[in-house]
């Protein structure tokens, strides 16, 4: 019999709780929660949480029900961020609130309306989804009498904020603004690396959407299973599946060949941030933001094999005829939308006109950006049919 699997010591470089850096408002402390699991529970509760539900990737939301939306991709991403960071001795809760909060700045449409976006802010700065989801957390969730945000600890934010590496390359541009200002009253160190469990939701992110994105291609017919035979990774396990288990069906095996795959992204993962661990002798999480790479990582030939999976989903997926004509829809309805907004603000709902007033153009198209980005992909679509279609005022 397998033994029942044993979690391993907390790891010298963990974060604890007990040391968090606190908040950038004081409070008194829970009685029954750590601070990064209090975090967790403020995203879990957040509106721009629940509006995931309805926020795509690849497939609008009304295209069908078994496609992944922003909501199931962010849970799915926790679980493996979770599973990680216990096997490596990590602060699990800090790990899964990470990842639970990494989508938040996402608009509708998945990356077509963040592209769009980015393209209609270009005056004003531009568009950039992580900024967006720190905007979030730190000022658009108005959810407590005494600061904007969630209030979140300093952990946590960072986490958010430089989850895939050191991000002061990137503070001269105006999308980062608020970003810089926020760091200017609270330094969140912007030129390291985040903590191992941040590191790990960003990775668990990778995991998650390879696989999904597998498995919603083949569910979508953008192609079948005996397609992805020749391409790294999962043709190898596919043929171990079908070779195993000749008996399942076109359903059983692609799923069963998905979460194979997981296991083997999640494996590899850990041997080589334990290599990578013991080569760097880091004992602290201070040693972990201060060293040139990040501690949690794929192996490189895990990366090669990625690299040619995404290129054929690239190829049959993300650019095939019938997600192009979504995405190409999606643009023209946020382009819409934005430029209404932006040239008419009094149309916008009342508390979002009142942000747009007595203010220059570039802060009036952020709160125009803003309320766009928290639409879901249903509410962008009745949204711009309000606005656009005169057979809806019959």
């Amino acid at each position: 019999m397998p033994q029942p699997f044993q979690p391993p010591p907390r790891a010298a470089y963990a974060e604890n709780p007990v040391h968090s850096k606190g908040r950038r408002h004081p409070e008194a402390e829970s009685r029954t929660r750590t601070p990064f699991a209090r975090d967790r529970d403020r995203i879990i509760h957040s509106t721009a949480f629940r509006r995931l539900k309805e926020k795509t990737q690849v497939f609008v939301a009304h295209e069908g029900d078994h496609y992944r939306t922003r909501l199931t991709h962010s849970l799915e991403v926790a679980q493996i961020a979770r599973s990680i960071s216990t096997a490596l001795g990590l602060d699990n809760d800090l790990a899964e609130t990470v990842a639970l909060a990494h989508d938040l700045g996402h608009p509708p449409f998945g990356h077509a309306g963040e592209d769009q976006l980015d393209d209609s802010m270009k005056p004003w700065g531009g568009f950039d989804h992580n900024v967006q989801t720190f905007r979030v957390v730190a000022k658009l969730e108005h959810r407590y009498p005494d600061f904007e945000g969630l209030n979140l600890t300093w952990e946590t934010l960072e986490g958010i904020i430089k989850h895939n590496g050191p991000v002061t390359g990137k503070l001269d541009r105006p999308s980062w603004n608020m970003v810089s200002e926020f760091d200017a009253g609270w330094p969140l160190r912007l030129d390291s690396w985040a903590s191992a469990e941040a590191q790990v939701a960003a990775i668990a992110d990778d995991i998650a959407y390879n696989n999904h994105d597998v498995d919603d291609g083949v569910q979508a017919g953008l192609f079948g299973l005996n397609e992805l035979l020749d391409v790294p990774l999962i043709g190898p396990i596919l043929h171990g599946v079908k070779v195993e288990r000749p008996d399942l069906d076109e359903r059983l095996t692609r799923l069963e060949a998905v979460r194979r795959m997981i296991g083997a992204m999640i494996d590899d993962v850990m041997g080589e941030t334990l290599r990578r661990a013991k080569a760097t002798g880091v004992a602290s999480p201070d040693d972990v933001r201060g060293l040139d790479h990040a501690l949690v990582a794929f192996s490189p030939e895990m990366l090669e094999d990625l690299a040619r999976l995404r290129a054929f989903l690239m190829e049959r997926m993300y650019r095939h005829w019938k997600v192009n004509r979504t995405r190409s829809q999606a643009k023209r309805i946020l382009a819409d939308m934005f430029s209404l907004f932006q040239s008419e603000p009094e149309v916008l709902p009342s508390e979002w006109f009142v942000l747009s007033q007595n203010v220059d153009d570039a802060a009036r198209a952020r709160v125009v950006c803003d309320y766009i980005a928290g639409m879901t992909d249903r509410f962008a679509i009745e949204e711009h049919r309000r606005l656009f279609q005169l057979e809806t005022w019959s």
